[in-house]
């Protein structure tokens, strides 16, 4: 049974991530709490993670993806104290413990490729407790259940959702939230789930 979240997703269970500086603004304008930030680096992160909370959104940093940030610990007390995400988003195991550490909310994001990463992003998991995992494609219902009943954090999939029955797919297996870059589908309302 997974964990209640600090997060809400909201009703239609939904992530906008950003992958390109322009389409934050629709990513924005979006009715959905949470938005994933994979976008910035030491200049600009700040900026749009102020923009997105203006907005009234939750916003979890990328911190793999944020140009300039090192892998030394104090990475995540910069990012806490300078950039001032809700929580970070990473693959890396060490990141995810200085986030906590940090008072921010942290997510692993796993690549699920086969049976030994599955396992391997299981014992990752345990060891360093994030408050959400993503994995990654989200395209794997039946990982998604096996994820589901192996580890007691919420589940959010991403990662070639081109389609509303892929959502569909991803809630009824067992995912917490479906994270998704493609525009078209931000623009789909919620009441089609």
């Amino acid at each position: 049974m997974p964990r209640e979240p600090q997060l809400e997703f909201g009703p239609d269970k939904r992530v906008a991530a950003v992958r390109k500086p322009e389409h934050l603004p629709a990513a924005l304008g979006v009715d959905w709490p949470v938005v994933f930030l994979l976008i910035g680096d030491l200049f600009t992160a700040e900026d749009y993670v102020a923009r997105a909370k203006s907005a009234g959104k939750k916003v979890f940093l990328h911190v793999d993806f944020i140009a300039g940030l090192g892998g030394d610990p104090v990475a995540m007390k910069f990012v806490a104290e300078r950039i001032k995400p809700d929580g970070i988003i990473s693959t890396k195991s060490h990141f995810v413990k200085n986030a906590k550490k940090y008072g921010m909310l942290a997510i692993q994001r796993l690549f699920i490729i086969d049976t030994s990463a599955l396992e391997q992003g299981i014992h990752n998991i345990r060891q360093s407790e994030p408050d959400a995992v993503e994995i990654m494609p989200g395209l794997i219902p039946r990982v998604i259940s096996e994820l589901r009943a192996a580890v007691s954090v919420p589940i959010i999939v991403g990662g070639l959702i081109r389609e509303q029955s892929e959502i569909e797919t991803a809630l009824r297996a067992g995912a917490s939230a479906v994270s998704m870059g493609s525009r078209q589908l931000w623009a789909q309302g919620a009441h089609e789930l």
